[in-house]
């Protein structure tokens, strides 16, 4: 097996009713990639998944595979396979049979297909469960069984729409690394929807964070958390606080921000100047609770500590107006004077301002400045 590359040239798709799920898309994944698009619900990923599978055509644009465009080939004829949520395996077949089904529906013989399943039974580490049926396995053995099958036909391109939305968070966790095993294993390249941050973040070698039927951003998963290029793209991929304030001056690429928290400093990657409404997010990491003489300062009160295992989050509230602060800091026991905490601080270097927009619906509205 080998990965392809797919490209979206221009892509749109509008339905009938006149509502454009995907605006003008221009988008490349590289042949054996872990490619992950990632966005809330309804903002158009699974319709691209669908438009890349051959089961929605698209308005306008092309979408080509290995370099050939798809326009006019159906589902069944092109070089990819789709794994949904419900995994859709036959009750009353075997799992052997589950995975050899799709080679029988290609007119392999018998022994062949049968071949070629253990094969692939063993690499997602079913090899001793093929006479089972599906009921009698787990919810992560029916996950590895639906690749497993997936990857009987040879697909060159594998689309996975939220596959591990229904199993228990350890389950999901394992299974994250088992999906990354599997496709470094094989070098098909994977296209992966989910609404998970920290699912794509944990497998994927891109991601594109998409929203309204566009995406905002594409880059290394490092690139996004870090240096996010929008105020959605920065709410939406892991926990933020995000301040918001006018712009007073920009300077050797950090630019000064008025907030109703107080003055603040931060990176200024797309050369804001003064005047311009802002938002400064820092990511709960890089708060600190002892500031530097030159670190950005907050004065907050202390409202509650959640012990998260390896970590503990103190939500902190800003004196000034009320906002929700949250600090993250290793479980170590520094934080068991929180309740004693009357600032916080955090570098220009670990802030970034951007351009006032809206923030992800994630439950996080909280935490920026009403």
């Amino acid at each position: 097996m080998h990965g392809q590359d797919v490209r979206l040239d221009g892509v749109s798709i509008t339905y009938p009713n006149g509502f454009t799920a995907v605006h003008p898309t221009d988008l490349t994944i590289e042949a054996g990639e872990f490619f992950s698009i990632l966005g809330p619900s309804g903002c158009g990923k699974t319709t691209i998944l669908r438009a890349v599978s051959g089961f929605v055509d698209p308005s306008a644009g092309r979408i080509l595979i290995g370099g050939q465009d798809m326009a006019g080939i159906s589902p069944e004829r092109r070089p990819t396979a789709l794994i949904f949520q419900n995994l859709a395996l036959f009750p009353l077949m075997s799992v052997r049979e589950n995975v050899a089904f799709g080679l029988e529906a290609r007119g392999k013989p018998k022994r062949e297909r049968l071949a070629r399943a253990q094969e692939l039974l063993d690499l997602v580490a079913l090899g001793d469960q093929g006479d089972k049926k599906p009921t009698e396995l787990s919810g992560g053995q029916r996950q590895r069984v639906a690749i497993a099958r997936a990857l009987a036909v040879e697909p060159a391109v594998l689309l996975l729409d939220e596959p591990l939305s229904a199993l228990d968070l350890k389950l999901r966790q394992h299974m994250r690394a088992e999906l990354r095993a599997i496709q470094q294993k094989t070098g098909v390249t994977f296209i992966y929807i989910t609404h998970d941050q920290g699912e794509a973040l944990t497998m994927s070698d891109r991601i594109a964070v998409m929203n309204n039927g566009r995406i905002e951003q594409v880059g290394t998963c490092d690139a996004v958390y870090s240096s996010p290029v929008s105020a959605f793209a920065a709410s939406f991929v892991g926990e933020v606080n995000a301040i918001a304030g006018r712009a007073t001056g920009a300077e050797g690429g950090y630019l000064r921000v008025d907030t109703a928290l107080g003055p603040l400093v931060a990176r200024n990657p797309n050369g804001l100047a003064a005047g311009a409404m802002v938002y400064v997010f820092v990511r709960p990491e890089a708060v600190t609770l002892h500031p530097g003489a030159d670190d950005n300062r907050l004065a907050v009160h202390f409202e509650r500590r959640d012990l998260e295992g390896a970590f503990v989050t103190l939500h902190l509230r800003a004196e000034a107006n009320g906002q929700a602060i949250a600090a993250q800091l290793p479980n170590t026991g520094a934080s068991g004077d929180a309740a004693a905490i009357r600032a916080v601080g955090f570098s220009r270097d670990a802030a970034i301002a951007l351009p006032e927009g809206a923030l992800a619906k994630t439950g996080k509205e909280d935490m920026a400045a009403q």
